[in-house]
């Protein structure tokens, strides 16, 4: 067998992996899980060695701490609040206040309040956040009703992305660009992971400000707030309770499980804000959540059928109600159970509505009674004169908010550790070729395989040793599918960020194992190894060759110019798969090219956020830096399809 049939058994075999072999993605995804029990076990150990009540404080302190830096911190808040009223709505025993408030400086949070009407307070008060209904705080409406005429003020908030909040409102179509609403999470946390924030910060600020509001209020006991919330209300609501102390009593409804229980379930990871990045890798679990409560009333409630694994709450709640006894206070953590499935709380609604009461009016334990209640027309909940705050108020977005704060990051240049620090990569190149006559110029292409045949074989017609490689992992199908935005990457990338790694920090490691073969084979000319990208897997051979010196060109195709750019377009695509948290903290695209200097760096039609390719002038717009410090090393090419590839 020649050579160049041998490179073709080696293209063909790594073909017929990312096409043929479907658990490959299943293996994968057992890995990370592997890797986050490796780190749950580890977590384990550190709460258990929590015996005393300094103990853990100690441990509280560093949770809060280490949550706090996983979000980007919180926005500082102003001591008064902004609110606006809008209206107000009459039913037996309660009224309704429309509202809105500041959560930041034109970020504003459409709200409905419900107020006892039988005397003039001061009341206990409880901030009510949605689950992720579309209709937000309009879900709420039984809930404030019971409250209220229980005599307890409950503030009803439309989440961002929801209800009169949405981020992403076509006025022409009334709907969202994105889809719904964990679509419109989704793709307002790209910008902000770009920036080394996730939108869970956005949301705990959100609450804050409305126990802000509250407390404002002169009918409100500052002494007796609560906070209740089901599904992502509940992400929320435990969020809220582990960062804010003012809270007296909590309860978190669908949501409290445990990693392990959760990761190899068929939810798996859900959401934007669920999937907080390097949470497991930094030692954290759901019961950290709850445990940094202690020793307040805390209300863990959930239903056996649950997308969130019931099993996993029972975990929790057994770990939990350890460190509760170590304040005294194992009465305070209460497990209210139910069944059927994901949100069914109508049977044990009136245990809900009873554990508020109990621990914000004194009444006695047990059940209340409660009444399912419906609007008589929930359009009149709505705050806002059209429905939504873009079209009603104006003002800020996550994306414009991101947007003014990272106008201060400069580019810089990027640096190994920073490249291993961010992506996770780990690989370190082994192998270097040699030079020598009749050794032949070779090139790695990262590319899929209907794309690179064509070039692959020309490649080797023409005396090269040209390897194909699709890293893993290969392209998912489209279960889970958040929006058609986000991408089929978005949960798995999600999955990735929890353990500390990233899809580009293994893709690398790929492509730099793959160039330790190409590097050891005889017939290979150490002077002329080359790398070759294709779309995402261009951003892939950047890195790798910033890494990898043994790569002495690079040409990289259809792959996104400039991470900036995500922040500065109103829209962007399939980012998911390219995400690196926090990278324009570090560095940008264009700064890997720096990196690989003063070795040859080749653009093939750059793409803008959206997918859309770039001339070169609009390249030099978003990254006319590279040529300022590169000068003729990086050329800006447009290249037709069936064209070769062009090496200089």
């Amino acid at each position: 067998m020649n050579k160049r049939a041998m490179v073709g058994v080696f293209l063909c075999a790594a073909w017929m992996f990312a096409q043929t072999d479907n658990s490959a993605r299943e293996k994968l995804i057992a890995s990370l899980n592997a890797q986050a029990n490796i780190e749950l076990a580890a977590r384990a150990q550190s709460v258990a060695k929590v015996l005393t009540r300094a103990d853990a404080e100690n441990r509280k302190d560093l949770v809060r701490r280490n949550i706090l830096a996983l979000i980007g911190g919180l926005p500082a808040r102003p001591s008064s609040v902004t609110a606006t009223q809008f209206g107000t709505l009459s039913g037996d025993g309660f009224r309704i206040e429309k509202l809105a408030y500041e959560s930041l400086p034109g970020f504003w949070v459409t709200a409905d309040l419900y107020v006892p009407a039988n005397d003039s307070g001061p009341f206990p008060a409880v901030l009510l956040a949605p689950g992720h209904e579309a209709t937000g705080k309009q879900s709420q409406y039984s809930w404030g009703v019971n409250f209220a005429r229980n005599g307890i003020v409950a503030l009803a908030i439309d989440p961002l992305g929801q209800g009169e909040r949405l981020q992403y409102y076509d006025p022409e179509r009334k709907a969202s660009t994105i889809g719904g609403s964990t679509g419109e999470h989704g793709e307002a946390n790209v910008p902000a992971m770009l920036v080394g924030e996730n939108i869970a910060r956005y949301f705990i600020n959100d609450s804050m400000r409305g126990i802000d509001y509250l407390v404002s209020r002169k009918d409100v006991d500052a002494s007796r707030i609560g906070a209740f919330g089901c599904s992502g209300g509940g992400t929320s609501t435990a969020y809220l309770a582990a960062l804010d102390d003012r809270l007296k009593a909590v309860g978190v409804a669908c949501y409290i499980t445990s990693f392990q229980e959760l990761l190899p379930s068929s939810t798996g990871v859900q959401e934007a804000e669920q999937s907080i990045p390097c949470f497991i890798e930094q030692g954290l679990d759901f019961g950290d959540w709850v445990e940094a409560f202690a020793p307040k009333p805390y209300g863990i409630i959930s239903t056996t059928n649950d997308m969130f694994p019931f099993e996993g709450a029972r975990h929790t709640y057994d770990e939990a109600k350890r460190i509760f006894g170590i304040y005294g206070s194992t009465d305070n953590l209460q497990w209210i159970t139910g069944p059927g499935g994901h949100g069914n709380l109508g049977p044990i609604s009136p245990a809900i509505l009873g554990f508020f009461l109990h621990h914000l009016k004194g009444a006695p334990a047990g059940d209340a009674e409660f009444t399912a209640e419906r609007p008589p027309r929930a359009e009149d909940l709505l705050v806002t004169p059209t429905g939504q705050v873009s079209t009603s108020i104006g003002g800020e977005t996550v994306a414009s908010i991101v947007r003014a704060h990272a106008m201060d990051l400069p580019p810089q240049p990027a640096s190994p550790q920073d490249i291993r620090e961010l992506t996770g990569a780990a690989a370190i190149p082994a192998s270097k070729a040699q030079n020598g006559v009749g050794r032949k110029p070779a090139i790695l292409m990262l590319d899929s395989p209907e794309h690179a045949a064509p070039e692959l074989d020309r490649l080797t017609k023409s005396g090269w040793v040209a390897v194909a490689v699709q890293p893993t992992p290969a392209p998912p199908g489209s279960e889970g599918l958040k929006s058609p935005y986000l991408g089929n990457f978005n949960l798995l990338s999600l999955r990735t960020f929890l353990v500390g790694k990233t899809i580009v920090g293994m893709q690398i490691d790929d492509a730099i194992r793959a160039m330790d073969s190409l590097a050891a084979r005889p017939d290979v000319d150490a002077s002329r190894i080359a790398i070759y990208g294709n779309g995402p897997l261009g951003i892939v051979a950047l890195h790798a060759a910033a890494l990898d010196s043994r790569i002495r060109s690079v040409i990289v195709e259809n792959t996104l110019a400039s991470y900036r750019m995500v922040l500065e377009q109103p829209l962007h695509r399939n980012i998911s798969e390219v995400m690196i948290p926090g990278v324009l903290r570090r560095y940008d695209v264009g700064n890997l090219v720096q990196a690989i200097s003063p070795r040859p760096v080749t653009i093939l039609n750059p793409q803008d956020a959206t997918g859309a390719v770039i001339n070169k002038a609009q390249f030099q717009s978003a990254a006319g830096y590279v040529f300022q410090s590169q000068g003729q090393a990086v050329r800006v090419l447009g290249r037709k399809p069936g064209e070769p590839l062009p090496f200089e």
